[in-house]
């Protein structure tokens, strides 16, 4: 499965952006969203450290990880299972009470014996609300190249419509910056401007003991975020460079986001960026192929393993054992993991989260622009 070992450890923060899907998040973290039929949406920033080599990856997790430690398990779908390195993940930190942590700085210094206590050069610190098939091997190239203290994955483009309409007073910030050739010169916050702009993945790339001395420094300070605190003080003092990423990135920033890059997956052209440079694994269920019963119809459908279908489906995302009964009609939908639609109803623009049941005959619509979010374990 790893093509060669690099001398990177990686770090995922798994609660990034929680708060921009609240609905999503209310019994579970961004990390562990379900994304693309079958996958969770760490499967993608996890699968790509493996297959760059990265053998040695901790997860931070803040709140609502139990289905995060329930999808991973052992590492064994990822190569992880190792007895040095291999898959760790770090629950919230204590002092005299339990504490959350605000910011990167906070809870990179709650692993701060573990960092100190590996081999690895480099750290990566990514997020996790980005499905996204990335070659670590080939920034390590650039940061090195341009000998850099700090490399930053950014993507180029005009900033997502989410992003544009979200309140300055989010908890999680964004960030785009002005460059000089690929050296970062300036870095504005949660920027509204029109136009394209530089719009970092929050990817980080930096050798492991110049983030122990940057974390330590900021954390004796108070301060609480990596990229705001730590980095735009230094940009004249630290060679911070660029690092732009051409490929295909779904960012999920919003529930209708969400929604809409769920949706992206039915074009071939999309599938196949985002799974074609390299394999993405996740956790096994070992079901049985979808079934196509006498009278189903389906049209421009991703549908996973373990479905049953009878009815009408269009334009929809089907995750593992979804069942859609007779006569019933499924249309511009997202339905999660053991979402059953009874005989003769009929759903269009409709998120379900697991194991949500649409009862017999009942009708439910939402739009292409509000698209009606069901919460798990709910009887409609």
């Amino acid at each position: 499965m790893i093509n060669s070992n690099i001398d990177a450890l990686g770090v995922i923060f798994s609660n990034s952006y929680d708060a921009f899907v609240p609905e999503l998040v209310s019994e579970r973290l961004m990390a562990s969203i379900p994304f693309a039929s079958r996958y969770r949406i760490v499967d993608f920033m996890l699968s790509s450290m493996v297959n760059s080599g990265i053998d040695n990856v901790s997860l931070i997790v803040r709140k609502n990880y139990h289905s995060l430690m329930d999808h991973l398990g052992s590492g064994r779908e990822w190569d992880l299972t190792r007895k040095n390195g291999g898959l760790n993940i770090v629950p919230p930190f204590a002092q005299k009470a339990i504490n959350v942590y605000h910011g990167r700085v906070e809870a990179m210094a709650s692993i701060m014996g573990f960092l100190k206590a590996q081999k690895e050069k480099y750290v990566i610190m990514t997020d996790s609300n980005i499905a996204v098939n990335f070659d670590f091997n080939e920034m390590i190239k650039a940061h090195e190249s341009n000998k850099a203290d700090v490399t930053i994955a950014y993507t180029r483009g005009a900033l997502p419509k989410s992003l544009l309409e979200l309140k300055i007073s989010a908890k999680d910030l964004y960030y785009t910056f002005e460059l000089d050739g690929t050296r970062v010169k300036e870095v504005q916050i949660n920027s509204k401007d029109d136009g394209e702009k530089n719009l970092s993945m929050n990817i980080y790339l930096l050798e492991r003991e110049l983030l122990i001395s940057l974390i330590a420094d900021a954390f004796a300070k108070g301060y609480h975020f990596f990229e705001r605190d730590v980095i735009m003080p230094k940009l004249q003092e630290l060679n911070v460079q660029g690092y732009l990423f051409e490929g295909y990135a779904a960012r999920i920033l919003s529930t209708a986001s969400y929604f809409e890059e769920n949706m992206k997956m039915l074009d071939e052209k999309n599938l196949d960026a985002l799974f074609s440079p390299s394999p993405i694994y996740t956790k096994i269920r070992d079901d049985n192929p979808t079934r196509y019963m006498n009278g189903a119809k389906v049209v421009n459908t991703m549908a996973a393993d373990g479905c049953v279908i009878e009815g009408e489906v269009e334009n929809s995302i089907l995750f593992r054992g979804v069942k859609i009964g007779k006569g019933a009609k499924v249309k511009n939908c997202v339905l999660m993991q053991d979402t059953v639609v009874e005989d003769g109803a009929s759903i269009e623009y409709i998120i379900t989260d697991k194991n949500v049941t649409i009862s017999t005959g009942k009708e439910m619509k939402g739009t292409d622009i509000y698209q009606v979010y069901v919460a798990k374990h709910e009887v409609v």
